[in-house]
């Protein structure tokens, strides 16, 4: 077992904050610094698959989780214009008796009080906001951050969870722009009582059609409606998360989608429709140094066409957690917790990519044809919702 130690954290986001939580609970000492002045997100939903609430079980946050979440009953994927299923994955009851945990539909702003409730639980004054981190240092004493007000801190180790932008990153490997991949997410929030009665079971449903597709489901116990649109605009420009563009774009983008899908863009909130440019990264060589260690989208920015960036961070933190638990040397610690993750991440962010195009096809049988060929639902749970994150051994580090 590592000595314990003092763990800084840069980034408050649900990566951050599960692997704070996560080591707090091992007995370190930990510091969480976030730039923004509040901890929170643009009010969007997520998935959180047995794999990653396997992680929350462990944390401690399982039921409050299931509290104001949904647990759906299974996956559509529909054609665009007629609603045909094409093919089902089967959620709910039989995931969690599969897998040995449920699956969980979550509101996002909902995920990351409940983290940062557990983390102040255990340390009150774990939590620095308003803390940009402009770079660190690394010495044989530990690592220093320096933040752009000019104050500095130090301890043991460094964990660079601060997204797509990681400061972190681009000290240990160069700065390179994000690869813009010619898609962009509408993202939106409808409230249930602008929804017809009873306008869709706890299910998850994509809707796929010609160059873009969406994914709807319920979060927040029911009250909202997640709707995500995945359309390809080469032409965008903007980058960023909560970008507000016009409603009339969103509606004129899926004209010729279904009639439910039409119901869902007239009940939105015109005023808070948001278009996020959808970017990735090129595989990195290495995560760590002798104290410094990337996680979630510093390491592996993923598309969302998996549903499982934000279970990847998840998975990080806790693999990261038992590397120092079982490891008695903190730089080899590291090491291992590279090795045992940077090809799986690697392989989600290369299906989430792959299922862009899986999804995007132009006509009903070509979505046909390509799920005879790759359906989804054949082999995922042989190789992602049956990994387990808390006991998979770690791979040995090379002498």
């Amino acid at each position: 077992m590592t000595k314990k130690m003092k763990i800084l954290i840069a980034g408050g986001g649900i990566g951050g904050l599960t692997a704070a939580g996560l080591l707090l609970q091992a007995g370190h000492e930990v510091q969480v610094f976030e730039q923004a002045s509040e901890l929170g997100e643009v009010g969007a939903g997520i998935q959180l698959s047995a794999n990653a609430t396997r992680v929350m079980r462990h944390l401690g946050v399982l039921d409050a989780l299931e509290a104001i979440s949904v647990r759906p009953l299974r996956t559509e994927f529909r054609l665009h214009d007629t609603a045909e299923v094409v093919s089902e994955i089967a959620l709910g009851d039989s995931h969690e008796s599969r897998f040995g945990a449920p699956y969980l539909q979550v509101y996002r702003p909902d995920l990351l009080r409940i983290l940062a409730e557990r983390v102040l639980e255990q340390s009150t004054a774990a939590i620095h906001l308003n803390q940009p981190m402009e770079r660190f240092e690394e010495h044989d004493q530990g690592v220093t951050l320096h933040f752009k007000d000019g104050t500095t801190t130090s301890g043991d180790v460094l964990i660079g969870s601060d997204g797509i932008k990681s400061v972190v990153r681009a000290q240990m490997h160069g700065k390179e722009p994000a690869n813009y991949t010619g898609n962009v997410a509408w993202r939106v929030m409808v409230p249930v009582e602008k929804l017809p009665p009873n306008f869709q079971p706890p299910i998850f449903v994509n809707w796929m059609g010609p160059d873009k597709h969406m994914v709807v489901y319920w979060v927040n116990g029911g009250k909202l409606l997640n709707f995500v649109g995945c359309v390809e605009k080469p032409e965008w420009k903007q980058e960023g998360w909560a970008i507000k563009a016009p409603w009339e774009d969103l509606k004129a983008d899926f004209v010729g989608f279904h009639p439910d899908v039409q119901t869902m863009i007239d009940a939105a909130d015109r005023e808070n429709c948001f278009c996020w440019a959808l970017n990735n990264r090129p595989r990195l060589r290495f995560w760590s140094t002798e104290r410094v260690t990337l996680l979630g989208d510093s390491a592996h920015p993923t598309l969302p066409y998996m549903a499982q960036g934000a279970v990847m961070a998840i998975e990080d933190a806790a693999v990261l957690m038992r590397a120092f638990e079982e490891i008695d040397d903190r730089a080899t610690a590291l090491k291992a917790y590279e090795l045992a993750r940077i090809d799986r991440t690697a392989r989600i962010v290369d299906e989430s990519t792959e299922h862009a195009r899986l999804f995007h096809f132009q006509t009903h049988d070509e979505f046909r044809e390509a799920f005879a060929r790759k359906d989804p639902s054949k082999d995922r749970a042989l190789w992602l919702y049956n990994y387990d994150p808390l006991t998979t051994p770690l791979v040995a580090v090379p002498g």
